[in-house]
C-alpha cells in the first residue's frame, strides 16, 4: 500500500466490536449500506465519536460509529429537530416578516426562537393547524451543501442566521441547508426523511429568551413544543405534563405559604415560617446522617477575597462561565463564594494532622451563590443563592474506598425515606480536567469499586466530571417518572495537591490527603422543590409544617380543643377556632394538606377522646388521645412517608 493510500484509509468501528475498513473517506450512509441494504435504507443519522450527525456526514479518519434508525432511542431527537423546522415553516407562513434564530431538539421536545412576531398562547392553535398542513403535504426534507457566499445571499433578510453562518464558516465546517417545500433553513441536521414523519406533536407554551442567552442581546419569542413517534406516546407525555403542572412546586409553595422569590431578590428565595419548618426538619435529618458518618459541622463566610479560590482552580472555572459574583474594592477583589471547598480546605490546613487523626470531616449548610441567567431561574429549582448540605472528608489513600462505601450506604437510606429511586451516574474525566491521568484513573477506580461493592447499577457518563475529579452523580426518579439531578460524591486528588494538604504518616513523613466532596441532598432549596413535586405537597407527618389541626365542632368546644392541643404540645398543632362550620374547617385543613385532623365536640369532651381524620379522608371516632399521641410519636421518629394511624382501622 502506498503512503497516500495509507493516509486515506478509514477504519470505522461499530457497536458490536467489528470494524469496516474503507480505502477512502466515506459517509455515514455509505457505511450503513456497507453493513447491509436494510440498515442503509433505514439510516436517518449517526453518532460519530458520540456526536449526532447527518447521514451525509463525511468520515475522513478512524471513528466509532453508531447508526441511528427509526427504531433507535436517538431517533426521537432527530424527529424533534424536524418538528422544530415544521414549526418554523408554519410561523413563516402566518408571519412572513418573522426572523429565525435557533430551533433545537431538547430532552422534552423542541423549541424555535423568533424575532418580529407578536404571538400569544391563544395563537398556538392556529400555528399548530398550519403545522398539520405542512405534515400532511409530506414534503421531502432535503440537505443542500452550499458555499458561504451563496449562503449569505439566501440569508440576506435573516440577521440571526447570518450570525450563525459566520460561526460555521469560522469553524471550518460545511455550510448546509435543509429544504422542505418552500421552507429552507441553515442547519447542520440531521432530520427525518419528510415532514410526513412528524405526525404526533403538540405546541406547549410561549416564553421569552435572550438571543444566545445574553441579557444584553434582543429578547426573542420562544415557542415550545414536543413530538413523539406515536400518538400514544404523545398522549402519555401530555398526561404526565398535566400532572407535573398540578405538582408545580411554585404553585404549591404559594398555596402552602412556604416561600416566595420577590423581584428585589431574583433567584434568592425567601422562606416563610412554614417553609422554614420544612428546611429545619430536613437539616436536622441530614445532621443526624452527618453524625452517623463522623462529620463535624462548621460555618464559613459567604464573603471572601477572590484569591481564596485561585489556587484551587475554582476562580478561573466560575469566572470563565460568568457564574461568580465578584467585584473590586480598595484594590482588592472580593467575591461571594460559589462553593465551600476552598473554605473547608483552609480549615483542614490550619493545623497539623497525624495519620491517626484521619479521616477529618467537615459539614456545612453553606450558602453559595451562582450568577445564573435570569431567564433560567425557576422557583427553588434554579436559583442564585442556594444552601448546600456540603461536606468534605480528608482521608488517607488507603481509607478512600471505605469512606465512599459508607457514604453511599447512607445516601441509599436517605432517599428511601422519601420514596425516591436513586439513579447513579459515574462521571469521568473531561476536556477541562486538571491533574495527571494516573490520579484520575485512581480516583475513578475508587468510585467504581464503591458502587460495585454495593452492587448498584450505574451509567458511565464520559467526560462529564468536574475539572478537579471524577464523581458519582445522584439523580432521583419521582412519583410521576421524572428524573432530577440532586447530590454528588466526588474524589479529589488535585485540590490537596494544589494546596499541599498533608498529614504525617507513621514514619513521620508528610503525605498528601485525598478529599472526598459530597452533598447528600445537594442543595436544600432544590431538594425542597423536587420533594414538593414528588409528594404533590403532601409532606410526611414529620416534615409537615402543621402536623395536626384540632377542629372544635362549635364555639363551646374550644376549651377542650385547646386542652387537646396542649396534650400534643411537642408536635406542631393548630386549633382552628374561627367561627366556621365544621365542614369548612375540614376543607381548609385538606387544602393545607395537614396530615391529621382531630374533631372534638361535646361527646369527645365528655369521654376525653377525639375523632381522627386524615388527609386521605379516613376517619375513626372515640380515639383515646394518649394512644394517638403515642402513634404520632412513633410515626415521626420513624419518619414514615404517609400518615398511617388510620391505615388499618
Amino acid at each position: 500500500m502506498s503512503r497516500q493510500d495509507s493516509e486515506s484509509r478509514v477504519v470505522v468501528s461499530l457497536p458490536d466490536g467489528s470494524e469496516r475498513v474503507f480505502p477512502e473517506p466515506v459517509t455515514v450512509e455509505d457505511v450503513a449500506y456497507d453493513v447491509g441494504p436494510g440498515l442503509g435504507d433505514d439510516c436517518v443519522a449517526g453518532f460519530v465519536d458520540g456526536e449526532l450527525v447527518a447521514p451525509e456526514h463525511r468520515i475522513e479518519s478512524d471513528v466509532d460509529l453508531r447508526v441511528v434508525t427509526p427504531d433507535s432511542e436517538a431517533y426521537r431527537r432527530v424527529l424533534r429537530h424536524s418538528a422544530a423546522h415544521v414549526l418554523a415553516q408554519a410561523v413563516l407562513r402566518l408571519y412572513p416578516d418573522a426572523k429565525l434564530a435557533i430551533g433545537p431538539p431538547t430532552d422534552e421536545g423542541f423549541y424555535y426562537d423568533f424575532d418580529g412576531v407578536d404571538v400569544a398562547e391563544d395563537d398556538l392553535d392556529a400555528i399548530e393547524t398550519e403545522m398539520r398542513d405542512v405534515v400532511e403535504a409530506d414534503h421531502d426534507i432535503v440537505r443542500e451543501e452550499v458555499s458561504p457566499e451563496e449562503a449569505r445571499e439566501r440569508l440576506a433578510d435573516q440577521p440571526y442566521k447570518r450570525e450563525l453562518l459566520d460561526d460555521v464558516v469560522d469553524a471550518g465546517e460545511p455550510v448546509t441547508f435543509y429544504r422542505q417545500g418552500e421552507f429552507v433553513d441553515l442547519c447542520a441536521g440531521p432530520h427525518v426523511a419528510s415532514t410526513g414523519d412528524v405526525e404526533a406533536f403538540s405546541l406547549l407554551e410561549i416564553a421569552g429568551a435572550y438571543w444566545r442567552g445574553d441579557e444584553d442581546e434582543p429578547m426573542l419569542t420562544r415557542i415550545y413544543g414536543t413530538a413523539f413517534e406515536s400518538d400514544d406516546d404523545l398522549d402519555a407525555y401530555l398526561d404526565r405534563r398535566r400532572k407535573a403542572e398540578e405538582r408545580d412546586h411554585r404553585k404549591l409553595g404559594r398555596e402552602l405559604d412556604l416561600f416566595s422569590v420577590p423581584d428585589h431578590s431574583p433567584g434568592c428565595p425567601h422562606y416563610h415560617p412554614n417553609g422554614m419548618t420544612v428546611r429545619r426538619e430536613l437539616a436536622e435529618f441530614i445532621r443526624e446522617k452527618n453524625a452517623e458518618l463522623g462529620y463535624d459541622e462548621v460555618s464559613t463566610p459567604e464573603l471572601n477575597k477572590a484569591d481564596l479560590w485561585k489556587p484551587t482552580g475554582h476562580y478561573d472555572a466560575f469566572r470563565e462561565e460568568g457564574e461568580m459574583f465578584a467585584w473590586e474594592q480598595g484594590g482588592t477583589e472580593y467575591g461571594l463564594k460559589p462553593m465551600n471547598c476552598a473554605n473547608h480546605a483552609y480549615l483542614y490546613d490550619r493545623r497539623r494532622y497525624s495519620y491517626r487523626d484521619l479521616p477529618v470531616r467537615f459539614s456545612e449548610f453553606g450558602d453559595v451563590y451562582r450568577n445564573e441567567q435570569s431567564g433560567e431561574l425557576s422557583g427553588l429549582l434554579r436559583v442564585r443563592r442556594m444552601t448546600q448540605d456540603d461536606g468534605h472528608a480528608f482521608v488517607r489513600p488507603d481509607q478512600l474506598e471505605a469512606e465512599l462505601t459508607r457514604t453511599i450506604r447512607v445516601i441509599e437510606d436517605i432517599y428511601d425515606e422519601f420514596g425516591l429511586e436513586v439513579l447513579y451516574k459515574l462521571e469521568t474525566k473531561g476536556e477541562n480536567a486538571v491533574g495527571s491521568d494516573e490520579i484520575w484513573e485512581t480516583a475513578t477506580d475508587a468510585l467504581r469499586a464503591a458502587l460495585d461493592a454495593e452492587e448498584l447499577a450505574y451509567d458511565v457518563e464520559a467526560g462529564e466530571a468536574a475539572f478537579y475529579g471524577p464523581k458519582i452523580g445522584l439523580d432521583v426518579r419521582d412519583a410521576i417518572g421524572r428524573e432530577w439531578t440532586i447530590g454528588t460524591v466526588q474524589v479529589d486528588f488535585n485540590i490537596p495537591e494544589r494546596l499541599d494538604l498533608v498529614y504525617v504518616d507513621e514514619d513521620n513523613e508528610e503525605r498528601r490527603s485525598v478529599a472526598v466532596h459530597r452533598a447528600l441532598l445537594g442543595s436544600l432549596d432544590r431538594f425542597m422543590g423536587v420533594l414538593l413535586e414528588h409528594l404533590g405537597g403532601d409532606f410526611p407527618t414529620w416534615l409537615a409544617p402543621e402536623q395536626v389541626h384540632v377542629l372544635p365542632v362549635t364555639g363551646d368546644d374550644r376549651e377542650y380543643a385547646r386542652d387537646v392541643a396542649d396534650a400534643l404540645g411537642e408536635f406542631r398543632v393548630d386549633v382552628e377556632d374561627r367561627d366556621w362550620t365544621l365542614g369548612k374547617k375540614i376543607r381548609a385543613a385538606h387544602d393545607d394538606r395537614v396530615p391529621y385532623m382531630l374533631v372534638v365536640g361535646s361527646e369527645e369532651a365528655a369521654e376525653g377522646t377525639v375523632s381522627v381524620r386524615d388527609r386521605a379522608e379516613r376517619e375513626a371516632g372515640g380515639v383515646d388521645l394518649a394512644a394517638f399521641r403515642e402513634h404520632l410519636d412513633r410515626e415521626c421518629d420513624e419518619r414514615r412517608l404517609e400518615p398511617d394511624f388510620l391505615a388499618d382501622r
